[in-house]
């Protein structure tokens, strides 16, 4: 096959998954008109093929995917100038696959069923037949494919491997001081606003936070300091004076989300199932548009199986409705229905939960409350398909 034809579909996997597996000189997506002028997506779309190594040419040829004469047409047109072409009809509206039956002749088409994670050979095609996808996607393929660009998050994901037994001292001190967690890290970020020497933090023992009066909790730093997190700690009534292990740690101890984000993270690692995992995936929209202005999100854990992407997100309080709706538009954008999207809570529970498990089941997002947050009980959900 030198010419893989493509019926454009708003799945992203759709539109790259044959030409990924089958590897074709030339890959012809047959679009509407506005996806011909998103220069964004082509520019993506070519980047993802060299992120993959994959020199695939990527042409986009527009035509309305609603009307089937205009689809035959198109598709006459493709398959006279170009030689040894084959049909993707995995993807399309109607009445585009209308079309290329009507016109394939003895063009070879094959299709892909997401049930089966298998090619299938339709006709001409011996190539796909009971074919089983091999593809294996990292988080960033995930993006390009969908014309958008995966950003530096707030962590270094290269290193962080290497800080597994940090991690998990550190939720081992979360889960003895949760309730009081996120008001001690105000305490943290006081102490850094009132400024620090490098690593060495000192101030008074109360001061102001965002929320009135914070007094350091003694045994949350006292665990801290037993969990190696933090050293040289001294605490008297008025002042307390520490030094944090690394710069790493005093961020994680400056961030309300760190410590349950990391033991997703951790959790995923664990379940030893994903081809990639990511800590604070930050995703730019349009990979055209590198203005700062441009229109971000943060996904707190992203991880890839084969080419499933999980979405995460994590609250260490009640989860609300604008959380659930906005992991639902990242999910739908960048993962497609393939994909899973997973919402993460540490807070107590409360008796308004009911609604908001109802409008999760509704939007097609797990949830994952207290009772499931160990890392094995976590593991053993990441695991299931």
């Amino acid at each position: 096959m030198k010419t893989l034809i493509e019926l454009y579909d708003e799945q992203p996997i759709e539109n790259v998954l044959g030409a990924e597996m089958f590897r074709p000189q030339e890959m012809v997506l047959i679009c509407p008109p506005d996806v011909k002028k998103n220069t964004g997506l082509l520019k993506s779309l070519k980047a993802y093929f060299r992120h993959r190594g994959c020199p695939v040419k990527v042409t986009f040829v527009s035509t309305s995917l609603l009307d089937a004469v205009k689809v035959e047409n198109t598709l006459r047109q493709v398959l006279q100038s170009r030689e040894d072409c084959a049909i993707d009809i995995s993807g399309g509206s109607d009445a585009a696959l209308f079309a290329a039956g009507a016109i394939s002749g003895q063009t070879p088409v094959f299709t892909y069923s997401w049930k089966k994670n298998t090619f299938f050979e339709i006709k001409n095609a011996p190539f796909a037949r009971d074919l089983p996808c091999t593809i294996r996607l990292n988080a960033e393929a995930c993006f390009l494919m969908a014309g958008g660009t995966l950003l530096p998050g707030r962590e270094d994901n290269r290193t962080l491997k290497a800080r597994l037994p940090q991690i998990d001292r550190l939720f081992s001190v979360y889960c003895a001081h949760r309730r009081v967690w996120n008001r001690q890290v105000s305490y943290f970020q006081k102490l850094a606003a009132a400024g620090e020497n490098g690593l060495t933090a000192r101030g008074g023992r109360t001061g102001k936070a965002d929320h009135g009066m914070v007094t350091a909790d003694e045994g949350l730093l006292r665990d801290l300091e037993a969990a190696g997190l933090i050293r040289a700690l001294s605490v008297t009534d008025d002042e307390v004076s520490f030094r944090y292990a690394d710069e790493t740690v005093r961020f994680w101890l400056r961030d309300m989300g760190s410590a349950l984000e990391l033991q997703v993270y951790r959790a995923c690692l664990a379940a030893d199932c994903f081809d990639d995992v990511i800590l604070s995936a930050v995703v730019n929209w349009n990979a055209d548009d590198a203005r700062r202005n441009a229109v971000t999100n943060e996904i707190d854990v992203m991880a890839v199986r084969g080419i499933q992407p999980v979405f995460i997100s994590c609250k260490s309080s009640e989860i609300k409705t604008e959380a659930l709706n906005e992991l639902a538009v990242l999910r739908d954008r960048f993962g497609g229905k393939l994909s899973r999207a997973l919402i993460v809570t540490s807070a107590s529970p409360g008796k308004s939960r009911s609604v908001m498990r109802r409008r999760a089941a509704e939007l097609g997002i797990e949830v994952v409350e207290w009772d499931d947050l160990q890392t094995e009980r976590l593991a053993e959900r990441l695991r299931a398909k």
